[in-house]
């Protein structure tokens, strides 16, 4: 599959909207999007086709040297093909440079993220009961240490 991963920008908006809309139940708005655009505090990529066509997409929060994975998403007849690897292989390279470690939430029944997650060195550190309310369903709490935080 050829692509690249870009930072996100205002052409990419409208697709990354939709496909944001159907595979997520608490979507983020188009104007959530575009704000987010202007955040020095998150990193938006982009993996696109040869014509500039939206493949996926990831959302990494940073405060201080705190990282949170917001979101990684790819369209269904792009996966298993590496796309969700890249983006957050991207934040990864970015975290050990610069975090002392990135958390996030997973829907419990998500299995590839998770196998993909774990893959990568994110382990499981709580749980969130019912935190998906609309599908009765918990959120796994994960993360990657990158280095040890002394108070």
């Amino acid at each position: 599959m050829d692509y690249q991963l870009v930072p996100m920008d205002k052409s990419h908006l409208k697709e990354v909207a939709e496909l944001d809309k159907e595979l997520f139940t608490r979507p983020w708005s188009a104007d959530s999007w575009e704000s987010e655009l202007y955040n020095d505090t998150v990193s938006l990529v982009v993996a696109e086709d040869p014509d500039g066509g939206v493949l996926g997409y990831g959302v990494l929060g940073v405060i201080l040297d705190e990282g949170c994975l917001e979101k990684i998403a790819v369209r269904p007849d792009c996966r298993r093909k590496g796309v969700a690897q890249a983006i957050l292989g991207s934040f990864l390279r970015y975290g050990e440079e610069h975090l002392a470690y990135i958390g996030l939430e997973v829907r419990e029944d998500n299995s590839p993220a998770i196998a993909l997650y774990e893959k990568n060195g994110f382990t499981a550190v709580g749980r969130r009961k019912n935190y998906y309310a609309e599908v009765h369903k918990d959120a796994i709490l994960m993360d990657k240490v990158f280095r040890e935080v002394t108070p």
